[in-house]
């Protein structure tokens, strides 16, 4: 089972639809919020710009795509 991190901020509803995604099949994940202080510093180091930003394993998808997440989580 790869460890999911799902970075949102609020109002963005492509963040939602991920969330969404993954709660629907009880896919674990931990949620880090961009408009915190804590969540943009953590963001900010990994480099990308706009989100969702989903992390599976080690590997990262910028947006949210449900045939990328599949292929990443079950592989």
């Amino acid at each position: 089972m790869k460890r999911v991190t799902l970075y949102t901020m609020n109002k963005c509803p492509h963040c939602q639809t991920a969330k969404q995604y993954l709660d629907n099949l009880g896919i674990k994940y931990r949620l880090c919020n961009v408009s915190t202080p804590n969540g943009k510093k953590e963001f900010n180091q990994l480099g990308f710009r706009g989100v969702p930003v989903v992390k599976v394993g080690d590997q990262f998808i910028n947006g949210f795509s449900i045939k990328q997440f599949n292929r990443l989580y079950k592989s």
